[in-house]
Parts: structure tokens; C-alpha cells; sequence
């Protein structure tokens, strides 16, 4: 067995079962993120974004936002892209805009949800 198959398991590092560390996995509980009007797209892996915006984008609409910001970065635009794909495929998306200078700009997108 590679290392890279292997888990560590309790006592493999020395801790007892109840401060047990998987090497592969640290954090395996759910990230819980509160839910407001602005989501803030930098604390999240990329490869994560499409799903994690599409589950905002949900959970927003199902606590009532009409209006949320998407803050995803200026850079080359590819994640400003990747947020705008996802908007055009969801039903309740009304419409979405750039932000204004003071809330972002080109760096985030404004969106506007249909009522539940």
C-alpha cells in the first residue's frame, strides 16, 4: 500500500482516537458558510466554484434575497465568466450586472432572484 492510499489512523500520529487527524482528509465535516447578500467567491477552490455558487445561488433565493453580489475578482475574467454561465442557466435569475465602482466594480456581479 502507497503512502498516498494509506490513512492514518488513531494513534498513527500519536493522538488517541478522539484527536484523531486524517492526514488525507482534515477537514471532513461540511464547511457551513452564513448566507447574506454579498458572497465572496476568493475563499473558495476554484474547482469548487461552480458548485458552491449554484448552492448560494439556491439557498438564496429560499431565504427571500431579491438582490445578491457575487464578489469573484477583476483578473482575467474567468471566473467573472464561469459565475455568468451559472447565472444564465438558473430559471429564477431575473438579470445580473457588473457592480458599481464602490462595491466592486468589474470584480463582482450584482444579481437580481425572483421572488420563491
Amino acid at each position: 500500500m502507497s503512502l498516498r492510499n494509506k490513512k492514518m489512523k488513531a494513534g498513527d500520529d500519536g493522538s488517541d482516537s478522539e484527536g484523531a487527524v486524517d492526514a488525507y482528509d482534515p477537514f471532513p465535516d461540511p464547511v457551513t458558510i452564513p448566507i447574506t447578500d454579498v458572497f465572496d467567491l476568493h475563499t473558495i477552490q476554484p474547482r469548487e466554484v461552480k458548485l458552491v455558487v449554484e448552492e448560494y445561488l439556491n439557498e438564496a433565493q429560499r431565504l427571500g434575497y431579491q438582490s445578491v453580489r457575487i464578489i469573484h475578482g477583476k483578473g482575467i475574467g474567468v471566473q467573472r465568466e464561469m459565475v455568468r454561465t451559472i447565472l444564465r442557466r438558473t430559471p429564477f435569475v431575473i438579470d445580473w450586472t457588473d457592480a458599481p465602482p464602490e462595491a466592486g466594480g468589474l470584480g463582482a456581479t450584482i444579481v437580481r432572484l425572483q421572488k420563491d
